[in-house]
Parts: C-alpha cells; sequence; structure tokens
C-alpha cells in the first residue's frame, strides 16, 4: 500500500504506541482518525501533527458511540484504509486477587472494543476493490503464558483467534488482516500493570515502524502474523 494520501484509524492513539504510530503514518501523508478517551493528550497530538491528525474523544468500549461515530464520519466515497486496533488494558495479578471490574476492563477494551470498530468499519471496506488492512496489536502473552497473567493471557489469545479467523475471511475481499504480537514496550501501559518496567523494552516507535513496513508491503503480500521481542528482555539489576 502506498499510505500517501490513505486514511487511518488508530484507537488507543493519545499515547505509546498509538501516537507513535500516528506520527509516522502523517510522516508518509495519511490522515489518521484518532481515537482515545482522553481528549487533553489528543488536543496535544493535534498540535504537534496539525490539520492530517483528527482527535476523536470516544470511548472504544461503547458499541452505540462506536457504530455512530463510524457511521457518520465514513462513506463509501470516505473509507479508512487502514485499521489499527491499539487500544489495550492489562493488569497482572493472582487470579483469586483480580477484581470483577478489572477483568471486565480487559475484556470490554482489548476484545469487545476491536469487535465493534471492526464490525462498523468492514462493511464500507467490501464495497469496493482496493486494498484495505486491519492491524491488531495482540501481545507476546497471547503465544505463551506467565504466572498471574490468567486474565489478561485471556484477552490477547482471544484476539489471536479473531484475527486469524478474520484474516481468512476477508481476504477474498481485498482486506489484509495482521496480528502484532509484541513483548513488552515502553509505554504507560505498565504504569497500573503490576509488571515493573525496565531499560530494554521496545520502543514505541520502532515498533511503529515495523508497522508501516507491513502496511507498505505489495497488495498481494500478506504478513499474517509477527512477533517481536526484547532481545534481551530483562536486564540484570
Amino acid at each position: 500500500m502506498d499510505i500517501e494520501g490513505k486514511i487511518a484509524v488508530i484507537t488507543g492513539a493519545s499515547s505509546g504506541l498509538g501516537a507513535s504510530l500516528a506520527d509516522a503514518l502523517i510522516t508518509k501523508g495519511a490522515t489518521v482518525y484518532g481515537l482515545a478517551r482522553n481528549i487533553d493528550k489528543l488536543r496535544g497530538i493535534e498540535n504537534r501533527l496539525r490539520k492530517n491528525f483528527i482527535p476523536v474523544s470516544i470511548d472504544i468500549t461503547n458499541q452505540k458511540d462506536i457504530s455512530s461515530w463510524v457511521q457518520d464520519t465514513f462513506s463509501n466515497s470516505h473509507i479508512p484504509d487502514m485499521l489499527i486496533n491499539n487500544a489495550g488494558a492489562g493488569y497482572f495479578t493472582k487470579i483469586d486477587e483480580l477484581s470483577l471490574e478489572r477483568w471486565h476492563e480487559m475484556i470490554n477494551t482489548n476484545l469487545n472494543g476491536a469487535f465493534y470498530i471492526t464490525s462498523s468499519i468492514v462493511p464500507f471496506m467490501k464495497k469496493n476493490t482496493n486494498t484495505y488492512h486491519i492491524i491488531n496489536i495482540g501481545s507476546i502473552l497471547g503465544k505463551t503464558t506467565r504466572a498471574e497473567s490468567a486474565a489478561y493471557s485471556a484477552t490477547k489469545y482471544g484476539m489471536q483467534g479473531f484475527s486469524e479467523a478474520l484474516f481468512k475471511e476477508l481476504r477474498s475481499y481485498k482486506i489484509k488482516v495482521t496480528c502484532v504480537n509484541p513483548g513488552s514496550i515502553d509505554t504507560a501501559f505498565f504504569e497500573d500493570s503490576g509488571i515493573k518496567p525496565h531499560k530494554n523494552m521496545l520502543q514505541p516507535k520502532d515498533i511503529a515502524q515495523l508497522l508501516i513496513h507491513i502496511l507498505e508491503t505489495p497488495d498481494n503480500f500478506l504478513v499474517d502474523e509477527i512477533t517481536v521481542r526484547p532481545l534481551i528482555p530483562n536486564p540484570p539489576a
């Protein structure tokens, strides 16, 4: 895909990987709809990236709001070329200490939110013969597990299955689906997660450049899944 002049939708765009990818896409000439709840952070990104970044303050877990926004924003002549399901929530603790509220937050953000926006946008993507691309941000914990990750891993294994089934369902419509499974990324995600950050975490800008490379592959070239990790994941003190 030639990114210049294309339209992208990024969830979880107010910080971290979402903000870095918005920057990288706009540098390539795309227009980005950046979705998140925090309008102040979105406005800050808009001030930096200017007119090609369109801030959208919305709760990805609210199906009615997502459906209404998609229907009000897009049409048969104005279709997003790229959808990046990046919004995520994660908490890591013993299963008998995990609150029901946090369980539902992870399920609603990591799975339901991705379903709501994908199912709303795909009908537009199906309506012509252009090539489109959906990238779902999974996790290394959707490929393997660690202690105290039962809830989060459940959502990311779910994202893995969601992505694989979508790829098989949508490929005949020229809609690519890629699941990217990163290891730990140096973002605010870990502030409340219960996992201690470290200096060897992956950098958001590096993952953003990987996503650009995947998006720019030829139309008949599909990366359906990719896993990336820090070379040395947790260096000794």
